[in-house]
């Protein structure tokens, strides 16, 4: 995919069209207010040790500083993974706070207080504060190749900084993959994968995969249809370019497969007459800031209608992972109990 802003918007365009723009501006103001603070306790666990880091990305670059890395920036969503794994950060970008002061969605666990934002929204970064956190490494997720939530018009400036790694969550990427570069990566910051808390999470990981895979085969021949609501349009998303559909594919989930997908390959739009195009048996909503949710979608007639809709089969979906065993497992265990309990009604 080409690495325009206009290329990058038709991933973000999930959440970006439409009236779906409202509701980003005006959490705009929101971001880069906060004052980092020092995140002494037990999440502030940023390796300590001497001598030179190194690490391998998954853009296949060879990252290294001359030191541990202590001052950390990440995507909010990477960041939230690493907290995780006991692993904090001293500057975040990417959506971490909604309109009304809350942690949004993707700053998962995180004590969104002690971290410096320093963009709250897609296309947003403020260079000048993130020169002042000193940063020693600034880490973040790919979709495309590129690093996400660095904008284009300034990625120059804020790679010149500090080194950048990123970890690939889509693409020819699947889940178990991201989860393992992500563990990588908090590692290689010191977190301790040999803790109760990390093995116990990843044993539950896979105990989720595992009632995924009984749910589908208990329950075959049930649809199921990503999907996310704007003003204007209904987005069906595609299964072969996320690394969390991926997965969930391979556990035998079976998928409406959007038949002309827009620029970039992640999902076709429809406009709200059309939006019924698909018959599925079960519907997996963008839950994401910014995208409508079933009460805003409940006046739409089309949204009304559509078998899923109307069995009340209805399920969140996580867009944007974040990328520990803790969050992904509870993605599992809620997929395999909307799979488990829905009715073939498409």
């Amino acid at each position: 995919m080409p690495k325009s802003r206009s290329s990058l918007l038709t991933r973000r365009g999930l959440i970006a069209a439409g009236g779906a723009l409202s509701l980003v501006a005006a959490l705009s103001a929101c971001g880069g207010t906060d004052k980092a603070k020092d995140g002494a306790g037990e999440a502030d666990k940023t390796a300590a040790a001497s001598g030179p880091w190194t690490f391998k990305d998954d853009l296949g670059k060879d990252v290294s500083t001359k030191a541990a890395p202590k001052n950390v920036v990440a995507f909010t969503g990477t960041a939230a993974a690493l907290y995780d794994y006991g692993v904090s950060v001293k500057g975040v970008f990417g959506p971490t706070k909604t309109a009304d002061g809350k942690p949004d969605v993707q700053a998962g666990s995180m004590d969104i207080s002690k971290v410096e934002i320093l963009g709250n929204v897609y296309d947003e970064f403020n260079v000048e504060k993130y020169a002042a956190l000193q940063p020693d490494l600034l880490v973040t997720n790919s979709w495309d190749g590129s690093y996400w939530y660095v904008p284009e018009a300034s990625k120059d400036k804020i790679l010149k900084l500090a080194p950048a790694a990123a970890i690939k969550v889509g693409g020819d990427v699947s889940m178990d993959k991201a989860l393992a570069r992500t563990a990588d990566l908090a590692k290689s910051l010191g977190a301790d994968m040999n803790a109760k808390k990390a093995v116990d999470a990843k044993a539950r990981f896979e105990a989720a995969s595992a009632k995924v895979r009984e749910a589908t085969k208990a329950n075959p021949g049930i649809k199921v249809l990503v999907g996310s609501g704007a003003a204007d349009l209904f987005y069906v998303s595609t299964a072969k370019t996320s690394a969390d559909l991926k997965y969930f594919e391979s556990l035998g989930v079976e998928f409406v497969a959007p038949e002309k997908l827009d620029e970039g390959g992640f999902f076709e739009s429809l406009s709200w007459e059309n939006a019924g195009k698909y018959k599925a048996d079960v519907i997996l909503l963008d839950n994401r800031t910014g995208t409508l949710q079933p009460k805003d979608l409940a006046a739409k007639p089309t949204w009304a209608e559509m078998p899923a809709v109307k069995a009340g089969q209805i399920t969140p979906r996580v867009t944007e992972p974040i990328f520990s065993y803790e969050k992904c497992a509870q993605l599992l265990e809620d997929l395999a109990k909307s799979i488990q309990g829905a009715k073939k009604v498409s």
